[in-house]
């Protein structure tokens, strides 16, 4: 298969987060949900398109907005109320989302 991504894109603000191994998720929408269990994805940055680092994906799931609770809070390391908050920025009319796993691949930079 040709079209599995390998390049995900976060808000630079969280970038620090990914790389301190304290976000392990990502919640997205269907057309940001074609990632691969086991396959290795390139991380920048949204604003400036730097690369972070690499991480490998661990589980795709899906999930509805109404859902969403403290423990993907936890795992986005953001407040339950800023996480809602920010995915209806992002996504304002979406129910149907995805909880993207993650883990931090060794030798980042």
């Amino acid at each position: 298969m040709t079209d599995v991504p390998n390049k995900i894109t976060f808000f630079e603000f969280l970038t620090p987060l990914i790389t301190s191994g304290k976000k392990t998720i990502t919640i997205r929408d269907k057309s940001e949900s074609h990632y691969v269990v086991g396959s290795q994805v390139e991380v920048f940055t949204l604003e400036t398109d730097q690369k972070v680092c690499d991480i490998e994906i661990e589980s795709v799931e899906p999930i509805k907005f109404d859902d969403i609770n403290e423990f993907h809070a936890q795992q986005e390391s953001l407040e339950l109320q800023r996480l809602k908050e920010l995915i209806k920025e992002i996504y304002p009319n979406t129910n149907e989302l995805f909880v993207i796993t993650y883990k931090l691949m060794p030798n980042n930079t």
